[in-house]
Parts: structure tokens; C-alpha cells; sequence
């Protein structure tokens, strides 16, 4: 996993274990991380709902998830870690009304939902990799694969008294668990009799939700199924429920997930799970990330302000360094994302490359600095602590470049910035012999960049395809290859 070096530090490092210390959401407060079962820990990280590409905001929770995962792995625990993809289910309004996300998407794009959610997911893991997760150490669990369990669970609840049929479905009366909203961020009126409900007629109590959506009369979906109660589809939050029980039990350590969440999405989950289970407290740590905004605004199309990974690349940017970029804030703090901040982050990460490429051989990890690197990782997954920590050792002269490199590259298992491999591809790149015209042509290509006219660029990257040549944009220029 990180390359060659791998062995050679694993035996510097003691199999022991440091105390952690998490933010726990259920409880408001830092508490100390005692697992289930210190042999495995289960951890649940919510996916994407794969109608449409994620952009930046949505993907700063999954290095906020590997994040947690590669502290985890450095606290030398073994772990199973679900990210889930909903791919059916998860409606416009959030509250049980509105057209499927992926079956509307689907008739926008004359495709069919499964066509667009295997797109989709297919965009998402690659960014995923882009972002240096290694996708081998999760399991990612697709909804429509586990439809059955989840009308089991909803059996379960139905055979408890925990359910109610009314016109479009079958929902789960919040009132007669008396926990419920226990996360918080919900408004306290709407758990009282009487309270405005909305739209859903039938519905009992403003904080009911449906566990399965019966099919419109008359109108044909991709994606039903037949159930106890009728044709027609999971409700959004059920299908958490049935993945994380199936895939890691009627407990687990942790849940991940955006602050979006908190309210309706996992205050639901802890619900129908502990109901239908008997158990309580279905997940011990819940741990909620913040939003990323651009340029101090919530990220929106209405906006025009919507950043795909895509566009990052395309500007010349590793994708690492926007991993550096969102490292730099805690994870429970907002981040303001400009190509100023992310620009500066680039030069500091390739700051981090220059230094492991320059020093050819390994010496062994600084204790010292482990220890203090391991205390503010370890205080509630403190990245912007851990990185000054790693700034401080790279000025101190006291400090051997060789053990340097071999604390630094001991860190990166824990950040996830794969320096070590980016720093070989870049002593690999060579300049090529090349003709006058593709000079020409990227001179003025580099001044269209320099002056962001990226139609210009753009227009210039073809021209130089059509004499045979790929280039691409990187901190250090632009880098050529032959077709």
C-alpha cells in the first residue's frame, strides 16, 4: 500500500495502540474512542446518492471518512469500513415527497436509472482513487442490492407497532420512540401533536417517514419491487439501516456522514435500527463533517459555482493537493475553497514531494515526533495540528534529512498524499526532442493560462493533438507526451 518503504518502516513501529479522542455528536462532547470489540472495528461512512457527478463539497466527506480510516489503521486496528451508494430511493424533497433523484435523472438524460447510476458510481470511485483511497480496504454496497433485507427490516417494525399504512406508503410513527431526535438539529415543535406535517396526507406526525413508497397508480418505474405491502420502492433512510446490519451487525463503532445528515437522514437511522433490532445505542460514535463553500458561498448551480475534481485537474492541479487543501481545516470546521487557497496548498504539498525526492535514502522514525504527531491525529482526527507538527519537523536542522523522510513518509500513511509515488513520477518525467510548431504552440498556450483564458487553452490542447502530442497541466508546467 505504500510502496517501498513499507516493510522497511513497519518494523520501526510498535504494535501498540494510543488513546483517541472523538467528537461525538450523540453525546455533544470529545469523548475517549472505546471500541465494540478491539479486534475489529465496524465503521459506516454514508455515500453519494449517484444521480449526478459529486463536486468538492460532497467528496470533502470521504477524505474526512479516510481520514478517520487511516487513523484507525495507524492506532494499529483492524477495521470493516461500508460506504454505501444509493442508487434508488432518495427523493427531491428530503421529506418523502418529489420523483426519485435517479429515475428523474434518468428521464432528463433518455437513459435508464441503472445506466445512470453505474456512470455515475463509476465517476465517483474514480475520483475516489484520484483522492488516494485505497478502494480495496472498503466495501461499497449498492441499495438496490439489498432490497430484501430492508423489507425485513421494515417486517420487523411492522410486527413491533412501529408502523403505519396511509395512501403512498408505509411510515414509521417517530412518536412511539421515545428517543427519537436524540442528534439533535431537528425543530423540537415538530415532535409535537398537532404539528404542521406538509404535504403527505395521511401522515400522523411531522417526523414520521416512509420506509417503502408504494408505485404511483398508473405510472410505470424502473426501478419497484414487489413487497408485503404492495409494489413500489424502499424510502431513503431504510436502505443505511439493512446495509450497515447485513454488512457489520446490529452495532457498530462509528458513523460518518455531513452535517446535512444529522436532522432528518440519521436521526431516522438510529430509529427504525434500534427498534427493529431491540438494541440500543445502535452506533456509539457518530461523527458529522462540516460543508466546503466556494468563494464564501454555498456551493449551488442557481450560483454557477459548482467545482467537479474534473475541473481541478483541468486547471492543472493534482487532485493530491486538494486533498493537502482540505487537510489544512479540521473537519468540523467550515472551509472557504478559492483557486487562490487552493493554489497555495499546491506549493506546499509539492514543497513535501520536492523534500522526499531530494533524499535518497531512509533513516528511522523520529520518536519525538511521532509521539506528537500520534497526540494531535489522535485528538479528534486534528489534521491541521498534524501538519504543523510536520512543518516543524521538516525546519528543525537538529533533524536528519534521512529520518526526516522516514517520519514523513510514516505520517503520509495517516494524510494520504501517496508522496512517496508522487514524488517518483515526477524525477520520471523527461522533456521530449520536439518540433518548432509545438514550442510555438505552447508558449502561447502557457500565456493564454497565465492571462485564464482557459478557451483559449483549451482550443491550443487540440492543436497540439493534432500534431500527435498530449499535454497536460501541472505545478510544474506543462508536461508533454506522444499519442
Amino acid at each position: 500500500m505504500f510502496g517501498f518503504f513499507k516493510d522497511f518502516l513497519a518494523k520501526q513501529v510498535e504494535d501498540e495502540k494510543f488513546d483517541i479522542y472523538l467528537f461525538n455528536t450523540l453525546s455533544k462532547s470529545k469523548e475517549k474512542f472505546v471500541p465494540l470489540n478491539k479486534d475489529l472495528l465496524k465503521v459506516y461512512s454514508c455515500g453519494p446518492t449517484v444521480y449526478k457527478k459529486q463536486h468538492i463539497g460532497n467528496m470533502r466527506a470521504f477524505v474526512f471518512a479516510d481520514t478517520l480510516h487511516r487513523v484507525l489503521l495507524a492506532n494499529n486496528y483492524r477495521l470493516k469500513h461500508v460506504i454505501n451508494i444509493t442508487d434508488v430511493g432518495h427523493l427531491t424533497d428530503d421529506a418523502d415527497n418529489g420523483e426519485d433523484k435517479i429515475e428523474k435523472s434518468a428521464k432528463e438524460e433518455g437513459k435508464t436509472a441503472k445506466e445512470i447510476s453505474e456512470k455515475i458510481s463509476s465517476i465517483f470511485l474514480e475520483d475516489l482513487k484520484s483522492l488516494n483511497l485505497n478502494l480495496a480496504e472498503y466495501e461499497f454496497p449498492r441499495a438496490t442490492e439489498y432490497i430484501n433485507e430492508q423489507i425485513e427490516i421494515i417486517k420487523e417494525l411492522e410486527k413491533k407497532g412501529y408502523t403505519y399504512k396511509i395512501e403512498d406508503g408505509i411510515y414509521f410513527d417517530s412518536s412511539k420512540f421515545e428517543k427519537y431526535g436524540q442528534l439533535g438539529n431537528i425543530d423540537k415543535n415538530a415532535l409535537k401533536e398537532g404539528a404542521r406535517i406538509g404535504q403527505t396526507k395521511g401522515k400522523k406526525h411531522a417526523t414520521d417517514f416512509a420506509l417503502w413508497k408504494f408505485s404511483k397508480a398508473g405510472e410505470k418505474r424502473q426501478q419497484e419491487w414487489d413487497s408485503p405491502w404492495g409494489r413500489g420502492f424502499p424510502g431513503w433512510h431504510i436502505e443505511c439501516s439493512a446495509m450497515s446490519r447485513a454488512l457489520l451487525g446490529e452495532q457498530i463503532d462509528i458513523h460518518t456522514g455531513g452535517i446535512e445528515h444529522i436532522a432528518v437522514h440519521h436521526n431516522n437511522e438510529i430509529a427504525q435500527s434500534e427498534c427493529s433490532s431491540g438494541k440500543s445505542p445502535f452506533v456509539r460514535y457518530w461523527l458529522h463533517g462540516q460543508h466546503l463553500k466556494v468563494h464564501g458561498e454555498k456551493m449551488s448551480k442557481s450560483l454557477g459555482n459548482v467545482i467537479y475534481l474534473s475541473d481541478i485537474k483541468e486547471r492543472g492541479f493534482s487532485p493530491l493537493a486538494f486533498r493537502y487543501f482540505l487537510l489544512t481545516a479540521h473537519y468540523r470546521s467550515e472551509i472557504n475553497f478559492t483557486w487562490e487557497a487552493l493554489e497555495a496548498a499546491s506549493k506546499a504539498y509539492n514543497k513535501l514531494l520536492e523534500f522526499i525526492a531530494k533524499t535518497d535514502r531512509l533513516g528511522h522514525i523520529d520518536p519525538s515526533y511521532k509521539e506528537k504527531f500520534m497526540e494531535k491525529i489522535n485528538d479528534d482526527l486534528s489534521t491541521p495540528g498534524a501538519i504543523a507538527i510536520i512543518w516543524e519537523m521538516i525546519k528543525n536542522h537538529n533533524l536528519s534529512p534521512e529520518d526526516k523522510k522516514a517520519s514523513l513518509l510514516y505520517f503520509d500513511k495517516v494524510l494520504g498524499l501517496d508522496l512517496e509515488n508522487q514524488s517518483s513520477k515526477k524525477q520520471q518525467s523527461a522533456p521530449l526532442d520536439l518540433p518548432e510548431e509545438i514550442k510555438q504552440l505552447l508558449m502561447e498556450r502557457q500565456k493564454a493560462r497565465e492571462q485564464k483564458d482557459w478557451a483559449k487553452s483549451d482550443e491550443l490542447r487540440e492543436k497540439i493533438r493534432s500534431f500527435g502530442f498530449e499535454v497536460k497541466d501541472s505545478r510544474d508546467g506543462q508536461e508533454l507526451s506522444a499519442l
